[in-house]
């Protein structure tokens, strides 16, 4: 995809023909944009080619609203796994609709896409702000999620019958995707109906988005696993303290925990390939030079060491093998093979990670998402997700926030600080 010919246009339903209820607030103007490039010499290269230069419509309040607030109703769903924030982010949609707009009918759909689906049941759950008062206190969702497509037909047919206007998907890659889906469908039938996602992903992998919900809170959490596997590696002779971090195919948690506090000697996350003898030789020379060591590996990294076949999970994943445990039988068949006696534990702290509520910095970008998301649907925006770019909430077309995953570049800054702060070798082949 080439950086300079993005087309961030967002869709619109038609005709903003309404004032918006709210005051005292600042209106965002519908021509506002944040620069997609930050460097001079990107923005240089888009004038040269006589480009103007990409970028992404600014969220908030637009003063001329689409929907007659009173007249429709809305509803939320939560996708894909668990991540720490999702109920900060039910409770700022639903407060900001009934608050900000006096919209009275909110539907909080049960178990993901099933729930949109109405032989599938149960019965959607009916939000209100009593209903999620206190659930920013708790940890995954209250509406529960699923994975897994369901037919965009029938979603559609039930948000029809219930007179659904505005749909907020909080969800990941395939979420959004399923979101898409249902946006073509209700354009099709020319039922005008907002779809807007709002991006749940804990590896922080999604496109255009600077940093998604629960990041931080993740990174945050890791830092104590982190700690008790390098207190354990210090407090034996050859002690090796061994973490596994979630991590598709972006290793983001695994970097930034690195950085934390310089505890971490070897971070291994999917971009950067290793070989087992390669990654074994750096650790025996560490043993030797300090005595001890610690080990983050991303649930991805290292997937090519594994036989595993093509399985894939419901929501089309093909589902990896345990790297954590490869590492950890093979470290310790390695060095009893060379006679070195070393004491590893091994930390898996993954759904201890994402079943947490989220911490105050990703409890207050979840309302700022949420409040924003509402703003977007009550404009009558359509098919796109809210996200955080050059520190400012924006609008991403579905179809480019799902084009293609966001990852660690191995010629970037944050690798490279990963690797000035661990010591580990650039590459171990």
């Amino acid at each position: 995809m080439n950086d300079q010919k993005l087309d961030f246009t967002i869709e619109r339903l038609g005709e903003c023909r309404f004032a918006s209820p709210m005051e005292g607030v600042r209106f965002t103007c519908n021509d506002e944009r944040i620069l997609y490039h930050d460097r001079l010499s990107d923005i240089c290269r888009c004038l040269e080619e006589g480009l103007e230069p990409p970028a992404l419509e600014l969220a908030g309040p637009r003063e001329r609203i689409f929907f007659e607030p009173q007249k429709i109703a809305c509803g939320i769903v939560t996708c894909g796994g668990l991540c720490p924030g999702i109920n900060d982010v039910i409770r700022a949609i639903v407060l900001s609709l009934y608050h900000h707009y006096g919209v009275g009918k909110v539907y909080g759909f049960r178990f993901g896409y099933e729930g949109l689906v109405k032989r599938h049941g149960p019965a959607p759950l009916e939000l209100t702000p009593e209903t999620v008062d206190q659930i920013g206190e708790l940890g995954g969702t209250i509406l529960a999620s699923s994975r897994g497509p369901q037919e965009p037909a029938e979603m559609v047919d039930y948000l029809v019958e219930l007179g659904v206007g505005i749909l907020f998907a909080i969800g990941g890659d395939g979420t959004l995707k399923g979101a898409g889906a249902i946006a073509a469908e209700a354009s099709a039938r020319r039922y005008p109906l907002s779809v807007i996602g709002i991006p749940k992903t804990i590896d922080n992998d999604i496109s255009f988005v600077q940093m998604t919900f629960g990041f931080e809170t993740a990174v945050t959490e890791a830092r104590r696993a982190i700690y008790a596997a390098h207190s354990e590696a210090l407090g034996a002779r050859n002690g090796i303290g061994l973490v596994k971090l979630m991590g598709r195919d972006s290793g983001f948690i695994a970097a930034f925990s690195a950085l934390v506090d310089s505890q971490v000697n070897f971070c291994l996350v999917p971009e950067v390939p290793f070989t087992l003898a390669g990654f074994l030789a750096a650790l025996k020379e560490r043993l030797d030079t300090r005595g001890h060591a610690v080990v983050i590996v991303a649930e991805g990294a290292g997937q090519d060491l594994l036989a595993t076949g093509a399985e894939r999970d419901p929501s089309g994943n093909i589902k990896y093998g345990d790297i954590g445990t490869f590492l950890r039988d093979a470290i310790k068949g390695h060095f009893t093979q060379s006679g070195t006696a070393i004491n590893l534990k091994y930390i898996d702290p993954s759904y201890i990670i994402r079943s947490q509520p989220a911490n105050p910095h990703d409890s207050a970008l979840c309302l700022l998402l949420g409040h924003n998301a509402v703003h977007a649907g009550m404009a009558g925006r359509t098919n796109m997700v809210v996200g955080l770019w050059n520190h400012q909430i924006t609008h991403v077309p579905i179809e480019l926030a799902t084009s293609r995953r966001k990852k660690i570049d191995p010629e970037g800054w944050l690798w490279s600080s990963v690797l000035a702060s661990t010591g580990q070798p650039r590459e171990m082949f």
